[in-house]
């Protein structure tokens, strides 16, 4: 009897809950890794420093342009004396005059006036202005002799009537010439080595104001015209 006792008393007692022993840590729950945003992390970090990085390029990127020292008028061309070169930040976006295209540059004309210290671009220019009110142009076909070597346009000339079949302008201030124009600007000269044109004469084109327009143009088609270079300013 006391033996089924004990064993009954065994089978009833219930079981207690084990609890940690004291000092124990509970089992931290798996952390949840997310890939995805730490590489979009690691690609903004990186954008961010190639930005960076370009701005620092293109501000140290310098080109050589072309700057007018003098008021320009409009009609009016560029010459070595009212330009000089600056540098500024390249740009796609604006139309710059390079100073290594200061040259063809002359043969422009301003569309409207350009103030100095204005750092041009090439639609302020145009190769056939519209001639100024009170302007005329006159073409001449000139001899060797009757215009100095390397004219170019934007080059002031004073224009003589000169006797004689040869027309030299060394006898520009004797006694059988007659001063036509005291200032014409040259706005056209065509490349001798042009094959469409005669190698005995030179096309040259002036502006001149319109009431000498037509006394220069007697004295071309005489052959009786030369023209004397003279400083711009």
């Amino acid at each position: 009897m006391k033996i089924q006792e004990r064993t009954g008393a065994g089978n009833n007692r219930s079981a207690a809950p084990v609890h940690p022993a004291m000092g124990e840590r509970l089992p931290a729950p798996p952390r949840e890794r997310k890939p995805a945003l730490a590489a979009l992390a690691v690609l903004l970090i990186l954008v961010g420093a190639l930005g960076a990085t370009m701005l620092v390029l293109r501000a140290g990127d310098r080109i050589e342009v072309v700057q007018v020292t003098d008021n320009i008028q409009a009609g009016d061309a560029v010459n070595d004396s009212n330009m000089t070169s600056v540098l500024v930040a390249a740009d796609s976006g604006i139309r710059y005059v390079k100073w290594s295209q200061r040259q063809d540059l002359k043969t422009y004309k301003a569309k409207s006036p350009i103030y100095a210290g204005t750092v041009v671009i090439v639609d302020m220019f145009t190769k056939t202005p519209a001639i100024p009110a009170g302007k005329a142009s006159v073409g001449l076909a000139l001899k060797e002799g009757q215009y100095p070597d390397g004219i170019q346009p934007g080059d002031v000339v004073a224009v003589y009537r000169v006797s004689g079949d040869s027309g030299s302008s060394s006898s520009a201030g004797s006694a059988d010439s007659t001063l036509i124009v005291d200032r014409a600007e040259i706005s056209d000269v065509k490349d001798k080595s042009d094959s469409t044109i005669s190698s005995t004469s030179l096309p040259v084109t002036l502006t001149v104001d319109s009431a000498d327009a037509a006394a220069v143009a007697q004295a071309s088609s005489a052959g009786e015209v030369a023209l004397v270079l003279i400083p711009s300013n």
